[in-house]
């Protein structure tokens, strides 16, 4: 089969977290925030929100937290090829794995130091939409994007553009035009990935998108209920880029998860790439609540592809305006 020139992602699909206690993470997760326990096997839980076919967080036990990988679905086999020819094109290294009801999957380490999985073959199981009996916790739906933290925002945008076909739905920049974060997609919403300054590469956050804007104001109520509210890092509140209504948390082992809702779609030929001045504090926060120090320090170690744990980097851009916080 002739492989394509680029390869057709599809979205971002999933991602493998390492928990330093599952039982703790579990109660999270599953018996706070909802999320459905597709499989369950010694040391790992495979989870999903209501929309969701396949599972889309794997919580790992570990001695150590972090991430293993981000993956993403494409359209074909051929897909596939083509990111093995770009892959030693680039001499990125790579690996054939298997996960639970994904038989083939292509492990990357992308050229900033992200470890990313692509694969096609997925076992679905019949969602929980209008399950409504089964139904726990706040109500989160699907897997949304992910974010993560990067010394060279620019630089990253643009191989992913280029390279896999990733489309810039909005960006933030500075009066000397250098580009401190981006929103890129593949399916047509505001963003499958977002790349914030800072050092890197780590996780920022992993999203869900959830039904409405009350479905987010109950999750904190449960936490509260649950004497859990320093759980709550950030929000809720509206973002000015995205306009999305949102809410950060942070689970035991400190991963970010974004709750997420009221986006737009970008997938008119004529959709314009929607710019920020990184001093504007409306592009954080439109209401102008200030953001907290650790929104924009803290993030989620990522696997190494020899194994242990990618080492963070600054890069030249540095300094976040008091005024922006």
């Amino acid at each position: 089969m002739t492989a394509p020139a680029r390869p057709d992602v599809i979205r971002i699909a999933q991602t493998i977290f390492t928990v330093t206690d599952l039982e703790a993470s579990r109660d999270f997760y599953v018996n706070l925030l909802g999320l459905n326990v597709l499989h369950e096997e010694s040391g790992a839980l495979y989870l999903r929100g209501v929309e969701d076919r396949e599972w889309t967080l794997k919580l790992e036990q570990s001695a150590e937290a972090g991430v293993r990988h981000l993956g993403y679905r494409v359209r074909s086999d051929a897909d596939l090829d083509a990111l093995v020819v770009l892959a030693e094109r680039e001499g990125l290294p790579y690996r054939w794995e298997e996960e639970l009801d994904r038989p083939r999957i292509l492990r990357m380490q992308d050229p900033f130091g992200v470890p990313v999985a692509f694969y096609r073959e997925s076992k679905t199981h019949k969602w929980h939409l209008q399950d409504y009996h089964l139904h726990r916790g706040p109500g989160l739906q699907r897997v949304d994007h992910v974010n993560v933290m990067t010394p060279d925002v620019e630089a990253m945008m643009n191989w992913y553009g280029s390279e896999l076909g990733f489309r810039t739905s909005e960006l933030t920049e500075d009066e000397q035009g250098r580009i401190w974060a981006a929103w890129v997609q593949r399916r047509g919403g505001v963003h499958d990935l977002a790349m914030t300054n800072g050092a890197g590469p780590r996780l920022h956050h992993w999203a869900y998108w959830m039904p409405d804007a009350l479905s987010i104001i109950r999750t904190c109520d449960i936490l509260a209920g649950a004497r859990q509210p320093e759980r709550i890092e950030r929000g809720p509140g509206r973002h000015g880029i995205s306009n999305a209504f949102f809410l950060y948390i942070r689970d035991p082992d400190g991963h970010r998860i974004e709750l997420y809702t009221s986006d737009y779609i970008t997938v008119d030929p004529d959709f314009e790439t929607i710019r920020w001045q990184r001093d504007d504090p409306r592009r954080q926060t439109l209401w102008g609540a200030k953001t907290p120090r650790s929104w924009f320090e803290e993030g989620s170690r990522l696997e190494a592809f020899g194994g242990g744990w990618v080492e963070p980097v600054e890069g030249e851009l540095k300094g976040i305006p008091v005024h922006v916080i």
